[in-house]
């Protein structure tokens, strides 16, 4: 059964379909602080059309640190917050994203891929529901293992400006 992934920054919710149109499972997010835009170097959540380009973490434990997409080998918690204050934590598991929209989300100062944009687990102290991240998804770690599950490499990913509820929405197939 192919998957769809659906992402809602107005309401910060993730949707995951699947190919029949039913809903699967909803998620809260946390999407970029400083909102939607596709400009590198810009901390902003790219909107459009994308796909999980690769799936990193498998087999890893629950608050596992990841780094340059590779696991450091430690173990997220509040001693180690601590010691490293500035560090956007990667946790858990990585859904690399990429752009399908040349132009728009894909190639040149767009590109998603080259922004290392992801869904990707994030501490349980850090808010959902509400935009905080420095331009991927956040999800809680558990919620991410349940969908990195479901979710293969080359899954479909659109990611709205909107919210699921307006009925001006564009649906993007």
């Amino acid at each position: 059964m192919r998957m769809r992934i659906d992402i809602y920054l107005g309401s910060q919710q993730l949707l995951l379909s699947d190919d029949s149109g039913n809903e699967v499972a909803w998620f809260p997010v946390s999407s970029a602080a400083k909102g939607a835009g596709e400009q590198k170097n810009s901390f902003q959540t790219p909107r459009g059309a994308h796909c999980v380009r690769a799936k990193i973490g498998a087999g890893l434990p629950v608050d596992a640190v990841l780094v340059r997409r590779r696991p450091t080998g430690e173990i997220y918690s509040q001693e180690l917050a601590a010691r490293f204050p500035g560090r956007d934590w990667i946790l858990t598991r990585i859904l690399w994203l990429s752009g399908c929209e040349p132009g728009i989300n894909r190639l040149g100062n767009v590109d998603t891929m080259q922004r290392y944009i992801y869904i990707h687990g994030t501490p349980d102290t850090e808010p959902m529901g509400v935009p905080a991240s420095h331009g991927c998804i956040r999800m809680r770690n558990s919620q991410l293992i349940d969908l990195f599950e479901m979710t293969p490499v080359g899954t479909p990913v659109f990611v709205h400006s909107g919210n699921i509820f307006d009925e001006n929405q564009p649906t993007l197939i």
